[in-house]
């Protein structure tokens, strides 16, 4: 059951990202490992958007590692244990709570021992800043535990960065880079040191710098985006903007283009009022911006293809179910057509 629903949700989600994304780029430095369980260890920018884009682009199944505050309604929960995710508890969400991630730790050790597949982010949070922030020790902590329950057992660490163009702005392009297996058993031995510890986040920070946008937060982080920016850079071209970054040989200021796709803009618009309408409802009351990519996903998602199946629906009864279905098909491809050749709009 799980196995079945996760698949008919990745199959849904993928098909929602066409229409979604301007571009989504995917690059695989070396083929995802067949002979061991898998932890990948990804940058966090943008929301539930960022395991999404992954999941979306491995084969196998992916369990999640996500804020235990999206598990507080039972029947959520429960929906979303089905989809692989588990909730992992902060010191903010009560000293108590923690005592709650011994079960979870236990069922990530399970997971590994099967060879099965984790997405873990390991700076903690998500932040929207150009930067590969301190990685903490937790990830490091389940794959030692399960290596000292299962010490033949291979687990590979697959670092991924996830870079956008503009986060929370519309339509979204991204890149996504999926960096080299590390062998975790490597860095494993009876006695843990500190040292195998540090090595082996060292190891995944680095990766995490050049598979993502990585601008040092230093005195010179809002100059160098700001630089960027103006030059319309192309964020998702991770080695060349790096190597910007660099050099700090920042490109020319550029000129705007003429807008010419405005206009279908509002044509998508008018034509979608009502999921339109309810979405700014919701933008006002997202209070973290990361969050805005989340939810207008999933309003896009659920109720774009609702209204338009409704509105074909009342022109065919009305009119002839051939026009109908024209209807539906011109308002999915206005707005893959738009997505695919507009700017990303602000906010």
């Amino acid at each position: 059951m799980k196995t079945k629903l996760y698949t008919i949700v990745k199959s849904i989600v993928k098909t929602g990202l066409f229409f979604y994304s301007k571009k989504i780029t995917v690059h695989f430095k070396a083929p995802l490992p067949k002979d061991g369980a898998i932890l990948f260890t990804a940058n966090h920018p943008n929301g539930l958007l960022d395991p999404l884009l992954i999941a979306t682009r491995v084969p196998m199944p992916l369990h999640f590692l996500v804020q235990a505050g999206v598990f507080k309604n039972p029947r959520i929960a429960r929906y979303l244990s089905y989809l692989g995710m588990m909730p992992i508890f902060r010191i903010r969400d009560g000293l108590k709570s923690l005592a709650k991630n011994e079960a979870i730790f236990e069922q990530c050790e399970e997971i590994l021992a099967n060879r099965g597949a984790i997405l873990i982010f390991p700076e903690g949070s998500h932040h929207r800043n150009r930067t590969v922030r301190t990685l903490s020790k937790g990830f490091t902590r389940i794959l030692f535990r399960a290596l000292e329950k299962n010490p033949t057992k291979k687990i590979y660490v697959v670092p991924v960065g996830i870079t956008y163009q503009q986060s929370a702005a519309f339509p979204s392009k991204s890149a996504v880079h999926f960096g080299t297996p590390i062998v975790a058993n490597t860095y494993y031995n009876a006695e843990i040191s500190n040292a195998n510890i540090q090595a082996l986040k060292r190891e995944v920070s680095e990766q995490l710098k050049t598979l993502s946008v990585h601008i040092p937060n230093d005195e010179h982080y809002d100059s160098a985006v700001a630089s960027l920016v103006a030059a319309q850079t192309d964020f998702t071209a991770v080695t060349d903007v790096n190597k910007i970054i660099a050099t700090r040989k920042f490109p020319a200021v550029a000129k705007k283009r003429f807008a010419w796709e405005t206009p279908l803009w509002y044509l998508i618009v008018i034509n979608s009022i009502l999921p339109y309408l309810l979405w700014r409802k919701v933008y006002k009351k997202i209070k973290e911006i990361e969050f805005v990519d989340t939810f207008r996903f999933s309003i896009n998602l659920l109720l774009f293809p609702l209204f338009y199946s409704i509105q074909s629906t009342l022109i065919g009864y009305f009119f002839t179910p051939l026009l109908g279905v024209l209807y539906f098909c011109l308002s999915c491809g206005s707005i893959a057509l738009f997505t695919r050749c507009a700017r990303t709009l602000p906010q």
